[in-house]
């Protein structure tokens, strides 16, 4: 994917605006296309972010009060008035052809891997495209991603962390919350879990593996992961239905 990123990044035809005079951070944002962005996302948003908006998700960070750093895609799908709102407040553009082999949101991922930003939050309604969101979700797996500190989206009402492998990661949920482990990049090995009803010790997770779906948290989850890359998905965390 790296190559592919740079490859990208020598095909894009227009850059509109100075740089951002916001302070160098180390966080990035990516606000996909799809369906809006549901309710109280901004509140979930860490202050200083570097927010990139990937074609249409332009207008739905928008909507959502959300002003970006950068606009990256081919720019199929937003709204004219969204680009004239953008240029109008000189947010730089990053402009790529149609056909190309990369999605706008994996675009917009390379744009923060180059940036060496190595907190990725991945914000996206949705929407009634499958093949987009498991696209998107997936690209968070990327081995040229390995090195974040932490890989995260909100998907509609859904929150889902990547885990590169190995290491050791503690997650905050309420008593009662539902989760799942899955297996979407080959062989989770050495997976260990406490602070949860079922927990598991250096099991092996396979792609097509339920053994860790739909499970129930009772305190902090504690995993480790000895090998492999671990989606956990909270399906209903900005709903605040446990079940």
């Amino acid at each position: 994917m790296a190559q592919e990123f740079e490859q990208l990044n020598q095909q894009a035809n227009q850059t509109v605006g100075p740089p951002t005079d916001r302070p160098a951070e180390r966080w990035a944002v990516i606000v996909t296309g799809g369906s809006p962005l549901p309710g109280g996302i901004t509140a979930l948003i860490p202050q200083a972010s570097f927010v990139i908006a990937a074609d249409s998700g332009l207008d739905h960070a928008i909507a959502s009060g959300i002003t970006p750093d950068l606009v990256v895609g081919d720019l199929d799908s937003v709204r004219p008035e969204g680009i004239a709102w953008a240029r109008q407040r000189n947010i730089p553009f990053e402009v790529y052809p149609a056909d190309k082999d990369l999605t706008d949101t994996q675009i917009a991922l390379g744009a923060a891997w180059t940036r060496q930003l190595d907190h990725v939050v991945l914000v996206g309604g949705g929407g009634d495209r499958l093949d987009h969101s498991i696209s998107a979700l997936t690209a968070l797996g990327h081995p040229s991603l390995g090195e974040c500190k932490m890989l995260r989206a909100f998907w509609g009402t859904a929150r889902v962390d990547v885990l590169h492998a190995p290491g050791y990661w503690e997650l905050d949920l309420p008593n009662g919350t539902t989760f799942s482990l899955l297996a979407l990049h080959g062989d989770c090995e050495r997976v260990t879990l406490s602070g949860a009803r079922w927990p598991l010790r250096d099991a092996l997770i396979e792609p097509a593996s339920s053994l860790g779906v739909s499970n129930i948290a009772d305190e902090t989850l504690r995993l480790s992961v000895g090998a492999g890359v671990l989606t956990v998905i909270i399906p209903y965390f900005l709903s605040g239905d446990p079940q």
